[in-house]
């Protein structure tokens, strides 16, 4: 589904589906296995996959600051 097919209203709630690759709300929301979420804004949905990269690398360097290794 295209972001600009989804309307953000009051309390909608967007999800990241892992298995489709796509935005999906409450009324087409995959089982939570399968989804990242929820997310007051379909960018933010789309953007998630970026997101968890992003806090990935922090942890990653965070974990090697902690444990005295150099990446």
């Amino acid at each position: 589904m295209h972001s600009d097919d989804m309307r953000s209203g009051v309390g909608a709630r967007y999800y990241w589906c892992l298995f489709h690759n796509r935005v999906e709300t409450d009324d087409n929301v995959c089982p939570g296995h399968r989804r990242l979420g929820p997310y007051p804004t379909v960018a933010d949905a789309q953007s998630a996959l970026t997101k968890v990269a992003e806090r990935n690398a922090e942890w990653d360097a965070e974990d090697a600051r902690w444990t005295g290794e150099q990446s």
